[in-house]
């Protein structure tokens, strides 16, 4: 019996891409093939679900009230927006992270949707085995994230054309996906995605 997937497209925000709060050098540049893996999950009828940081206009995640952030994804903010090519479902599912201005909320776990369902509520309910990891930034979000679902039972496939890292230390992308090979994820690319799904 095949493993129930699902797709997660990590915050992939205004202010995440280049031009924003809190760019991500090239963050945009993904988009295109992050749509190409929203259109293979789609026509596969999988789950789609997409993250986005919504934040509070005062947060100890942000640099002047003791964190280590620029002021970035503020609740109802042009900036928290998706970007606007990327290319969501309208039955995509929507989760909202970072609004308890006590916490850094790095993790999708951390998240919920609209009606206060948590991100690993959903996947129960779903029955998701496997979740494969796009968007941004490698050595935040898409790390904890991963590490979270690693340590909660669910197998994990980075989708490594489909993710760029903030980089505050030259090789801190590719040290975050070295520990989370190592720790059990996988690594996949787009030609091979179709190959995985049949199987």
């Amino acid at each position: 019996m095949k493993p129930k997937r699902a797709l997660l497209i990590v915050d992939m925000q205004n202010d995440f891409c280049p031009g924003g709060a809190l760019g991500v050098k090239q963050g945009d540049k993904i988009i295109p093939k992050i749509n190409k893996y929203i259109k293979t999950f789609s026509q596969n009828k999988l789950p789609i679900f997409a993250s986005r940081d919504w934040h509070p206009k005062e947060t100890r995640h942000f640099k002047k009230f003791g964190g280590v952030w620029p002021v970035h994804c503020v609740q109802k903010t042009k900036g928290a927006a998706f970007h606007p090519k990327l290319k969501l479902p309208k039955d995509s599912i929507l989760l909202y992270k970072g609004m308890d201005p006590g916490q850094d909320s790095y993790s999708v776990f951390q998240a919920e949707d609209a009606f206060a369902n948590g991100f690993m509520q959903l996947l129960k309910k779903l029955g998701i085995q496997e979740i494969y990891i796009a968007g941004l930034a490698t050595d935040y979000c898409v790390k904890y994230t991963a590490m979270d679902a690693i340590n909660k039972g669910f197998k994990i496939k980075i989708l490594v054309d489909a993710i760029k890292g903030v980089n505050l230390k030259p090789n801190d992308s590719k040290e975050a996906l070295d520990f989370l090979t190592k720790v059990g994820a996988k690594k996949l690319i787009l030609k091979q995605l179709e190959d995985e799904l049949c199987s």
